[in-house]
């Protein structure tokens, strides 16, 4: 059985779309539900995203 580590080192997809309403982005990986958050900039947004599927 693979360790939470084990699994957050695999190639997940993340997804960051650009929100025209409230400005800044929003970050999710299609393949961890309800793992997600929102960025200000493009380089947050990826900070945030890696920050984001870390386990608990």
């Amino acid at each position: 059985m693979k360790t939470p580590d084990e699994y957050m080192k695999l190639p997940y997809r993340m997804e960051i779309i650009p929100d025209p309403d409230e400005g800044g982005y929003v970050i999710s990986y299609p393949d961890l539900p309800g793992c997600l958050s929102i960025a200000d900039t493009m380089a947050e947004a990826l900070k945030k995203g890696e920050d984001a599927k870390k386990p608990g």
